[in-house]
Order: C-alpha cells, then sequence, then structure tokens
C-alpha cells in the first residue's frame, strides 16, 4: 500500500512550530513578590504539615510529597510505575467506579503517584476532598485485575519505544552517564516489567509510602484551626515507618570528549545529546548564575543554540538545554534533532556555543532579557497555588533560606555577565562531555570519524559494541521486480491484491501541540484519486484531496490548489497498492540491505523515495523519501507495521511518520471495496 501523503503533516507541523516563535518581552520594573508563609505542625508519624490560608477564591489544594531518596529497582525495574498507576484505584474502603464517581460529583481533581498525592476542588467540600485522597492514598486497593491491565499497558508501551529514535537516546544517555545500577541510569524493559509481581508492589508500597519524608501542603480557602483538626484525624493513623537506607556512588564523567553512538537505521534525523554529571544545589551561591547561564545557552527561541541550529543553519525545528538542580546529583543536557547530512556539522556548532559562553561575556542586552524572562515567568508562576506550594516545599526538602524566594527576584537582577561565564566554566565541562548520538550508522559515521573525536559504540540497551556494519550482500540474481513480486505475493497474491478497487482507513493519532486525540482518515480509489484527512473531533484541521480535476489541500480553513511536481506525486500515491505498477517499472534497483527496526530489509530506489520490504516476510516496513521545504532538504520516514488480513489482503494497522516528531497512527478500522464514495473526493 502506498503511504500517505506527507506533504499534509510537514505542513501542519511548521504551523505549529511557527506558532510558537513569539517576540521576547522587554525588561520592565521589577515587581516586588510578597508570599504567605504556612503555618506548620509535626504529626507523631513524622509527617509535617503546612498550612497556608488563602481567601481570594472559594478553592483549596492538598498536595502530598514523599521526599524519599531515589532508589535503584535492579531486575524489577518498573514496580515502582507500575504502583504509581494502581494507586488511586479505589480503596480497601470505596470501589474503583464509585470513588471515581463521587470525585466527578464534587468537580474535583484528585490523582495519586507512589511519591504521594494531589487534589483540589471547591472549599466547600475541603473536608470530604481531603477524606477521598487519604483514603486513596493510604489504603490503596491493590488487585490483580488492575495489575495485569495497568501491566499489559506498560508493556505495548515499551514495545513502542523500540522504534522510538528518541527515547532510545534519552534512555542510553543516562545509562552511559549515571550508570545501569544508579536510580537515574537504570530503565525498565520487557523482561524487568516481566519480573514485577502484585506482592513486589505491595512490598515498594510498604517500603516507600511512608510518613517519615512526607509533606502535607494545604493552600487555600480553609481555616487553619479547622483543618488541623481533620488532618491529625485522617493522616495521624498512618503507620510510622522508615524506608530502607541506600546509598550509591557518585557518577563519575569521562575523562576525555568523546562520541557515544547508538546505530538506528530507521532514523531520519539524529538525536543529539551533550551530557555531563553535576552537583547542583538550589542553596548554592552560583545557583542563580548557572540556571542564567544554561537558559542562555538554550533555554528559549533567542538562545545560543536555538539561534544557531535553528535560524543560522536550519537545520532542526529547535536546539535546547537544562540543567538539573537539587539535593542529589543530577546532569546538564543541550540537545536537539537534527538531518542525517548534518550531524558532524551540529556537533561542530554545539561545542562551539558551549565553548562560547565559557570564554565569552554574554551582551548586556541578552542578560537583561534573559534575567525578565526570568522574572516575567516567577511573578507568573506566583499566582499559582501549585507553585506556592512547591515553594514551601522546597524551603523544607532543600534547607533553603525561609526568605528564598522573597529574595528570587532580586538575586536573578544581581547575577552579573562575570558570574555567567564563572558558572559555565563550572558546569558546562565541555571536556569531560559525552555527545550521546542515536542516528542512521551508515549515513552519519563517515562524518562523525572525520571530526577526530573518539567514537564508542552502544546497542540500544547502552552495551558496548563493535563499530556497525552499514552494508550488507545483495544474494546473487535478486532484482526490485523480485523483491516487489515477493511483496505483493505476501499480502495476499497478484489476483487478490488487483481486485481491490478502494480502501478506507480510519484511525487515531496524537501530537504534542494538540489537547486530545486526532482523527485520521485516509480513503483511496483505484481511479487515481486519494483523500487524506486530520480532525480534532468535528473539526477537520487538514484535508487533502486528489481527484480527477487535479489536487487541493484546506490547512485552518485556506484552500490550495497543488501543482507541479506536488501534483505529480500526489497523483502517483492515488492507488491501494503501487506495486503492482512498480513491477512493471524499468529502472528501479536494490539500493542495499538495511536494518529497519532491527530486522534486515532490501531497499528499491525508486527516484527520491526507496522502499524497504523486510528479507524474511516480504512486507514492506518503511519507505524514506527526500522532500524540500524552506530551502532546506529532509529525509521523511513512514513505517509499517501490524499487518491484518482484511477480505484476503494484508493491510497494516499501524503507520508511523517522523515529521520532526513522530506521528504514529493506529488504524481502529480499516475497509476493502466499501465505506469509499465519489463524494469522499469532491
Amino acid at each position: 500500500m502506498k503511504k500517505t501523503s506527507i506533504l499534509i503533516f510537514i505542513l501542519f507541523l511548521t504551523a505549529m512550530m511557527q506558532a510558537q516563535d513569539r517576540p521576547q518581552p522587554k525588561p520592565g520594573k521589577a515587581p516586588v513578590v510578597n508570599i504567605k508563609k504556612p503555618q506548620t505542625f509535626v504529626l507523631a508519624n513524622g509527617l509535617k504539615v503546612m498550612i497556608v490560608e488563602d481567601h481570594k477564591l472559594p478553592r483549596v489544594t492538598y498536595n502530598l510529597t514523599l521526599d524519599n531518596a531515589p532508589f535503584a529497582e535492579g531486575n524489577k525495574k518498573g514496580v515502582d510505575e507500575l504502583t504509581s498507576s494502581l494507586i488511586g484505584n479505589g480503596s480497601k474502603k470505596i470501589t474503583k467506579d464509585i470513588f471515581n464517581e463521587e470525585i466527578d460529583f464534587f468537580g474535583a481533581n484528585v490523582n495519586f503517584s507512589s511519591n504521594g498525592a494531589y487534589a483540589s476542588s471547591l472549599s466547600k467540600y475541603a473536608n470530604r476532598i481531603l477524606e477521598l485522597m487519604a483514603d486513596g492514598a493510604l489504603n490503596p486497593n491493590f488487585t490483580q485485575v488492575e495489575f495485569d491491565k495497568e501491566k499489559a499497558k506498560m508493556l505495548e508501551g515499551l514495545k513502542a519505544e523500540e522504534k522510538s529514535v528518541p527515547a532510545i537516546a534519552s534512555r542510553v544517555g543516562d545509562a552511559l552517564a549515571f550508570g545501569k545500577s544508579h536510580p537515574s541510569g537504570e530503565f525498565t524493559t520487557v523482561e524487568t516489567l516481566n519480573n514485577v509481581t502484585l506482592a513486589d508492589v505491595q512490598t515498594n508500597y510498604q517500603n516507600y509510602f511512608v510518613p517519615e519524608n512526607g509533606y502535607l501542603v494545604v493552600i487555600g480557602d480553609v481555616k487553619y484551626n479547622k483543618i488541623k483538626p481533620v488532618v491529625e484525624k485522617l493522616f495521624g493513623s498512618w503507620p510510622k515507618r522508615s524506608t530502607p537506607k541506600l546509598t550509591y556512588a557518585d557518577p563519575k564523567n569521562v575523562d576525555f570528549i568523546q562520541i557515544n553512538f547508538v546505530d538506528m537505521p530507521n532514523a531520519v534525523q539524529s538525536e543529539i545529546s551533550l551530557v555531563n554529571t553535576i552537583n547542583l544545589k538550589m542553596s548554592d551561591p552560583d545557583f542563580f548564575p548557572a540556571a542564567i547561564a544554561t537558559y542562555i545557552l538554550g533555554g528559549d527561541f533567542n538562545s545560543y543554540l536555538n539561534m544557531n541550529l535553528r535560524e543560522k543553519h536550519g537545520w532542526t525545528y529547535g536546539a535546547n538545554a537544562i540543567i538539573g538542580s537539587g539535593k542529589y546529583v543530577s546532569k546538564l543536557k543541550s540537545a536537539s534533532a537534527v538531518r542525517n547530512v548534518v550531524t558532524d556539522s551540529a556537533v561542530v556548532e554545539f561545542i562551539k556555543e558551549i565553548k562560547k559562553i565559557r570564554t565569552e561575556k554574554v551582551s548586556d542586552e541578552l542578560l537583561a532579557n534573559v534575567k525578565a524572562g526570568y522574572v516575567g515567568r516567577f511573578v507568573m508562576q506566583v499566582q499559582k497555588p501549585q507553585a506556592v506550594a512547591r515553594y514551601a516545599l522546597n524551603i523544607e526538602t532543600e534547607k533553603l533560606p525561609a526568605d528564598f524566594y522573597e529574595n528570587y527576584i532580586k538575586n536573578i537582577n544581581a547575577v552579573t555577565a562575570e558570574q555567567v561565564q564563572q558558572a559555565a566554566n563550572k558546569y558546562f565541562l565541555i571536556d569531560n562531555t559525552r555527545i550521546v548520538i542515536a542516528g542512521k550508522g551508515s549515513d552519519v559515521i563517515p562524518g562523525l570519524e572525520k571530526l577526530k573525536i573518539p567514537i564508542f559504540y552502544f546497542d540500544k540497551y547502552g552495551n558496548p559494541l563493535e563499530k556497525p556494519v552499514s552494508k550488507k550482500e545483495i544474494p546473487a540474481g535478486l532484482t526490485a521486480k523480485t523483491v516487489l513480486d515477493n511483496y505483493i505475493k505476501a499480502i495476499g497474491g497478484e489476483k487478490a491484491v488487483a481486485a481491490v478497487k478502494t480502501i478506507a482507513m480510519i484511525g487515531s493519532t496524537t501530537i504534542p501541540q494538540a489537547p486530545s486525540p486526532l482523527t485520521f482518515t485516509n480513503k483511496v480509489d483505484s481511479k487515481g484519486k486519494l483523500m487524506v484527512e486530520i480532525a480534532m473531533g468535528p473539526m477537520s484541521l487538514m484535508k487533502q484531496v486528489v481527484n480527477e480535476k487535479g489536487a487541493y489541500l484546506v490547512q485552518q480553513g485556506q484552500r490550495k490548489n497543488i501543482e507541479g511536481t506536488d501534483l505529480a506525486e500526489m497523483k502517483a500515491s492515488a492507488t491501494p497498492f503501487e506495486e503492482l505498477q512498480l513491477a512493471k517499472k524499468a529502472g528501479l534497483t536494490i539500493s542495499g540491505i538495511e536494518s529497519i527496526n532491527g530486522n534486515d530489509a532490501y531497499g528499491v530506489a525508486n527516484g527520491k523515495s526507496t522502499l524497504y520490504y523486510d528479507v524474511k516476510s516480504g512486507l514492506k516496513v518503511a519507505e524514506s523519501k527526500t522532500v524540500e521545504q524552506g530551502g532546506n532538504k529532509m529525509t521523511q520516514m513512514t513505517s509499517f507495521g501490524d499487518y491484518r488480513e482484511v477480505k484476503g489482503v494484508k493491510v497494516p494497522f499501524n503507520i508511523i511518520q517522523n515529521v520532526g516528531f513522530e506521528l504514529d497512527i493506529k488504524m481502529s478500522e480499516v475497509k476493502i471495496n466499501e465505506g469509499v464514495t465519489d463524494a469522499d473526493f469532491q
């Protein structure tokens, strides 16, 4: 089956990304911020309670936080996440359905995790909502039925991640930076998750859901003297217990700059991250200079990295840098996803910008703008109960001065260009940095080797490997026609495939910018007609049509006729199975054998496109295409999977397109020779 047209998705993504480009606010006079101090008391079991009265609105929020030290889960990694997903499914007193119905009745919001709980509601329901939160948190009803459901969901998610280049890049980066036995470096696999039992979840809850390091922050329209006895009643019976005391060696940065490479043959972009571990506490004198330095490097649109990689070179949709802080070892990470062909060049520019902030003082104008942005965001956050709760908690858990947040704006504004440079030199350890890259080795390794930076190779789980072999020998006598004929045979045979006159595919997908799942519709007619539509509920976001008159695209209510080469390509895609025609086309060649999602596949070159067919099954597993956007060339990869038989023909029920992020489309319904009319293509 021909892949759906890529143009609609590229245009959609471009529009969404452009919407993020906003002019930065000019610095203004620093506002005065008054953060209310909580009234506190401690229960006999060790739970610390902080109450902040705020009677502006008739609402109340509860934040229960367990400030436990990170712990490694070993060969049962995933047990804590499973614990999180199971807490809140009712309690030992109230069934899951009744529990949720009552919360909905009050118009409240209640969430649970292995690290605590959160609730918000109108203040007139304050006592009952707190009672429900306490009951769900302290008396969870762990059942085998719910355990099996949540475990199945997690296993499905892990399977999807195995094809995700960003997910694998992040996993390997943390594993190498911290070590696989460290809490921040270990990761969940199908094997470790299958090791987890319901009893393990119960034990994990008993060990770590304890009041020893617990904080309950209450903010809103409540009276201290009235809510205090309610808290004491609901949480006073929580048994006093201590968590297991575990220690881990601090991770060490590498002795020299190096590239840690993960070969992902299906990657159309390289995921690049420069990582080194740090130990930055919020109470450190250089906390604010380090935060400002990181923001200048990669914190917003005008940052060094983004202006270089995106605006100057057009290699990426965005580049960023983040710095961790707190009681435990964290990391500094600069990252971006770039086109394969510029991977080596992007590495050079990353290093250049990090060296720049270490050796050159930031301009007064940029420093002032970054400070103004920090102050503005802080002032906005102060208005939110969640932020106030977090600030109150941070003062306790991070051992901060009581006036830390009252002085926050003053401390931001006091940061000098010299301090920014000093912090960059202390934490941006370019000579001790891992450059973690997940990408298509055959495309990017030759360029990376020219950089003269040592390269070490790893698999998807952070295990060391030898340099990957990019090309495999094609069997003698194999032709492109043979591969295409084998595909037709694999999906049902020429007679069955030729009998397919129409296909209707209905599915759903999600994108980062959309608040809810999107509906995906693809209809094609063998008479050269095609319709692709993405909708959010009843609202059509994008619609693309090919008919006997030509082709057009409707985006955000604006119609555009398609002409030229784009029209020709769209007309070529308007067929249920293009292989029937391609098998008769002269000049097609086998480009090679490549690994696609871990399996060997023959590549059949067709102009700007390469079609990939699994060596063993014969099924089409991917298609790559070189496209041009804004004067820049990029490779678009579409993957096909979950083949199911419909009326004697196998069709993919899962299509994944990389459009700057992975657009994972799952079909709920596929119809052959029904569900399609001429009206669909008007």
